[in-house]
């Protein structure tokens, strides 16, 4: 088996995040967590001999077993990507971590908000021209699903109400193209319109959504908005923005939408990633099936 030197082995991770960066066009969240990761393996190898065999992968993973098991699960597929990309480009020819095993992980599913609570969560009261924007950014995340980075990034180039779409930017520089409804086309058609200039105060900005300093709207500032409005309409879920991406597929599936038209209107590469949402439909089925006089043993 092909070696790689001890001494050089991190100018291979500086070439394969390279490769994540300009050629796979991974998200800087994603290709940072990839190097904190990718870091830690350094580290540990840096007073040792590293053969790239089985070995030496089970020898690391022994050093961080302290963490959970998702974290370990990471570790060994960003460690697994490495080496599939040092094989890739010749540089070794087989990978030592074919034989590792990874975590078992329990399926969470994800968190998301019944038909009534959206309701209650989007019938804000409309009095200031925060509300009016306020209530535009819901309903818009509701109507099309979009993950907040890309709420948040939303130039008004991307948007055209009159024929009511969205154009998206998603991960991996992969643009789509979601649908919006009626009710959010007349929010936005009157944030747009009557409140989203009085916000900005004689400035310019292409986004779309504009913060109380006339700036874009942050991650924070429309988390803090979104836990105002639960405590205003007493829902005691803990939900974040992505819960409501959780609702808007939720709901879709529960009405009868095909998985396959849910996956690309969220944007995901791959099925499975959509497919939780069948978990989600076939539970509540079955609480729906405990109301049966005849479900429950006696």
């Amino acid at each position: 088996m092909k070696k790689l030197p001890e001494y050089k082995f991190n100018s291979y991770i500086e070439k394969y995040l390279d490769y994540l960066t300009f050629e796979r066009k991974l998200s800087s969240n994603t290709i940072a967590s990839y190097k904190n990761d990718l870091k830690s393996f350094d580290k540990f190898f840096k007073s040792k001999i590293i053969n790239n065999k089985y070995e030496d992968i089970e020898a690391y993973l022994k050093s961080i077993h302290e963490l959970n098991a998702k974290s370990v699960a990471h570790q060994i597929t960003v460690i697994n990507s490495l080496y599939e990309f040092l094989i890739k480009d010749g540089y070794i020819d087989s990978n030592p971590c074919e034989n590792i095993i990874t975590p078992k992980l329990d399926k969470r599913l994800p968190k998301f908000l019944t038909e009534e609570e959206i309701n209650k969560l989007l019938d804000i009261s409309l009095n200031t021209l925060y509300d009016y924007r306020n209530k535009a950014m819901l309903e818009l995340l509701y109507a099309t699903g979009l993950r907040i980075s890309e709420l948040l990034n939303l130039e008004l180039k991307d948007i055209d109400l009159k024929n009511a779409f969205v154009r998206v930017m998603g991960k991996g520089k992969k643009e789509r193209i979601v649908p919006i409804g009626d009710v959010a086309i007349k929010y936005m058609e009157k944030y747009l319109g009557d409140y989203r200039p009085s916000l900005l105060k004689n400035k310019n900005s292409d986004y779309v959504f504009i913060s109380n300093a006339t700036t874009k709207m942050t991650r924070q500032g429309f988390f803090k908005i979104i836990k105002i409005e639960c405590q205003k309409k007493n829902i005691k879920k803990d939900i974040s923005p992505h819960t409501i991406r959780h609702s808007f597929a939720t709901h879709l599936l529960n009405h009868g939408a095909d998985l396959r038209v849910i996956q690309d209107l969220l944007g995901h590469e791959d099925i499975s990633t959509t497919q939780i949402y069948t978990h989600v439909a076939n539970q509540k089925l079955k609480e729906e099936y405990m109301l049966h006089p005849r479900s429950i043993k006696k």
